[in-house]
């Protein structure tokens, strides 16, 4: 799952609607919406992402979260070091091999260390 998948299926719960009913009202598949929740699919389009947040009544900052929630859940993120240093080079490749190796726990702290404190991504995991 992506941080925008998890969130999209809190809203859903919260306003307790099923994925065939929200899919239905925003014109798309349940099998796409299921694919975006459970990171199978990339990030949603623009558009789609404006009647997801019209859908839940998200405005302001709530609907800012959400977009930038689904910016950082692409499931394949690419880094790009060209013209940094060697150093964050070798941050990028050591966080591609060890990744799926990290806890939770570490997981929480180097998420710490790397959040904007004025970047309200939404709900902290």
């Amino acid at each position: 799952m992506t941080p925008f998948g998890v969130r999209l299926r809190e809203l859903r719960e919260e306003k307790r609607v099923t994925m065939a009913q929200m899919a239905k009202t925003l014109q798309v598949s349940s099998a796409y919406l299921s694919a975006l929740e459970h990171g199978k699919k990339g990030r949603p389009t623009i558009g789609l992402l404006h009647q997801i947040c019209a859908y839940f009544g998200l405005i302001w900052g709530d609907a800012e979260a959400l977009r930038r929630l689904a910016e950082l859940s692409h499931p394949r993120a690419v880094i790009d070091t060209q013209g940094l240093s060697p150093k964050a080079t070798e941050l990028a490749n050591r966080l591609a091999e060890r990744i799926g190796d990290l806890d939770d726990s570490r997981l929480d702290a180097l998420l710490a260390e790397l959040r904007d404190p004025a970047d309200h991504d939404g709900p902290r995991f």
